[in-house]
């Protein structure tokens, strides 16, 4: 069975600097499926890797922008 994520949309989300926002849409895509992976594969957790995903980016945009 093929799993589709599918993608919340937050107003939180930052603007991005030097990314677009579709590169940053598709990282934090990239980190929440790794994060489903990470589980085993653990069906009905999509938003909260998503949220996660998206928090860990942001941070890592807010170190760079910051240095």
């Amino acid at each position: 069975m093929k799993r589709t994520l599918t993608i919340p949309t937050a107003s939180t989300t930052a603007q991005p600097t030097t990314e677009s926002t579709s590169e940053v849409q598709e990282k934090i895509r990239r980190r929440a499926y790794e994060l489903y992976e990470e589980r085993g594969r653990d069906d009905g957790h999509d938003l909260e890797d998503w949220l996660q995903a998206e928090s860990e980016v942001n941070r890592q945009k807010a170190k760079t922008a910051a240095a």
